[in-house]
Formats: C-alpha cells, sequence, structure tokens
C-alpha cells in the first residue's frame, strides 16, 4: 500500500515536471534574444534593389559560384543601422557573408568583389520593426 501510493506521487510529480519544463518549450511571439531565417538572396539580385530585414532577421547573401569569403564591404550609409558579416569557412562549414540589423532605419551599402573586373555590388536594406 505504501510503495503503490509513493509510485502514485512519484509519477504525478513527473508529469507535473514534464508539464513545467514543456511550457517552457511552447511557441509564442519571439521574445528579446530570438532571431529569425535570415532573408537570402543571391548576390546577383541584389544590385540596385532594396532588401527589407526586420531587427531579429540577418540578411544572408549566397554567392553562388563565388567563393563565400570574396565580397568585403565597401560602405554602409549611415553608420549604425546595419552591420557586415564577412563569408568565411572553416574546417567544417562555410559561412555566406550577411548583414544583421543594428536598429531601425535604412541604409545603402556597397560591397567589393576580391575577383577582378566585378563591379561593386550597391543595393539598399531597409530594417523594419520585428513582428
Amino acid at each position: 500500500m505504501i510503495i503503490s501510493r509513493f509510485a502514485a506521487v512519484a509519477g504525478g510529480l513527473a508529469i507535473a515536471a514534464s508539464a513545467f519544463v514543456l511550457a517552457g518549450c511552447s511557441s509564442g511571439s519571439p521574445s528579446g534574444g530570438d532571431v529569425l531565417p535570415p532573408v537570402t538572396v543571391q548576390a546577383n539580385d541584389l544590385q540596385g534593389k532594396t532588401v527589407e530585414i526586420n531587427t531579429k532577421q540577418p540578411l544572408n547573401i549566397d554567392t553562388g559560384d563565388l567563393p563565400v569569403d570574396s565580397y568585403s564591404l565597401v560602405s554602409a550609409t549611415p553608420e549604425g543601422i546595419v552591420e557586415f558579416t564577412p563569408g568565411h569557412k572553416d574546417a567544417t562549414a562555410e559561412f555566406n557573408p550577411g548583414f544583421t540589423a543594428v536598429k531601425e532605419g535604412t541604409a545603402q551599402v556597397e560591397l567589393k568583389n576580391a575577383q577582378g573586373g566585378i563591379q561593386n555590388l550597391s543595393f539598399t536594406i531597409k530594417v523594419v520593426p520585428a513582428p
């Protein structure tokens, strides 16, 4: 009798603990530290375009056949709207270049490609509030 009561109490505690843990995993609107999936655009499609991202959603630039580390930042004006992350390779993966939003606003950006003869890539990034 004592063992069955103990088993019932232990089982009830396990269920309550599981419910508490799962409640922490529930989906809802993004909180302060959440990041949304990136907006991915081919580098060839950016010239002269405006790309909209929000404050929790980075811009991922797919370099196509060009090396991921071939683009470097020439300018992002005004400063303080977006931050450039250069592409790079490590031992296990390749990471595309891109931009993260620093604050809401619009920035004119220009990227240079290390491959000779390719014109600079100029486009606009509009940062809007996160949903």
